[in-house]
């Protein structure tokens, strides 16, 4: 099992200029079902068998797909995601980077009123990997393996080291999600622990935070009050002074909140297991699932 995406999804990319054709690649090799694209300007060409159309609108009337890619540049991402939403996508993962977070905020507000059943990874996100199964984003495909925890990070570079630290102790992943690190993104951590609760294959979640926001208290809350599964957890900017970004533009610790501190309290206090160093994640998660027999 796996949650979101699986071997049946069917994907449009929308942006297959040149780095949305570099990432396409690679998602077909690894068994992607990519459907269609989209580049303005090249309707009517294809890349490597996948037909070009102009919009998204117009693949819809040639292709069935049920979730889109997001490869367009920062100006126009926040347009592409309600495009896509409008087509038909039930899911829509937005790789770009630098979006305004006002896009943001006007598209969760659009989605949620206009298009409540759509869901929304990113954006300034790796994307989603179901091993085995499905390849969504810029993930290296190799480094994943089929097996039993779920994996949520708002870090790129912490998804892939979560993974090598489970891998090199045998153990593999449901699905893994990098959620994204901007102020405002489309799923959430509770959103997404919610679906590893309910997906009976997967026995253990492994959640990267950082400084900044409030997701992490929230997330605590939820696991506190919901969660039957074990959580691990790690949270990255503790030496982070107050005022200064941390890498992602929401990696801030602002008025004295948000801090790592504050964040690992709620969530040994909720019961996670949390840890204080990245290298020590693999190490936990194979503890505390074979202290539920689930390995």
């Amino acid at each position: 099992m796996s949650i979101l995406i699986d071997r049946d999804t069917r994907v449009l990319v929308q942006g297959l200029g040149r780095v949305g054709q570099f990432y396409t690649d690679l998602m077909v090799e690894y068994g992607t079902r990519v459907v269609a694209g989209t580049r303005p300007g090249k309707g009517g060409t294809d890349h490597k068998g996948i037909p070009i159309f102009e919009n998204a609108a117009a693949a819809r009337a040639v292709a069935a797909f049920d979730t889109s890619v997001i490869f367009v540049p920062a100006p126009a991402a926040a347009a592409a995601v309600l495009e896509a939403a409008e087509s038909g996508a039930k899911l829509i993962v937005a790789i770009t980077e630098g979006v305004p977070t006002l896009d943001m905020v006007r598209v969760k507000t659009e989605l949620r009123e206009r298009f409540p059943g759509v869901r929304l990874i990113g954006p300034n996100c790796p994307g989603i990997i179901s091993p085995e199964q499905c390849k969504i984003g810029i993930m290296p495909g190799y480094i994943h393996a089929r097996g039993p925890v779920g994996i949520i990070s708002r870090s790129g570079t912490l998804t892939y080291e979560g993974v090598r630290q489970c891998g090199v102790r045998g153990i593999g992943q449901s699905t893994c999600i990098g959620m994204g690190g901007d102020p405002v993104v489309g799923m959430t951590f509770v959103d997404l622990l919610a679906l590893f609760e309910a997906d009976p294959d997967t026995k253990g979640v492994l959640m990267i935070g950082e400084i900044g926001g409030s997701a992490e208290e929230a997330a605590a809350e939820y696991i506190r009050a919901h969660m039957e599964k074990p959580v691990v957890a790690f949270i990255a900017g503790r030496n982070a002074p107050p005022g200064k970004r941390m890498g992602h533009a929401g990696a801030i610790i602002s008025g004295g909140h948000g801090t790592a501190a504050e964040k690992t309290k709620a969530l040994t206090a909720a019961g996670a297991v949390v840890v204080e160093s990245p290298a020590e994640m693999g190490e936990a998660m194979e503890r505390v699932l074979r202290e539920r027999g689930a390995l």
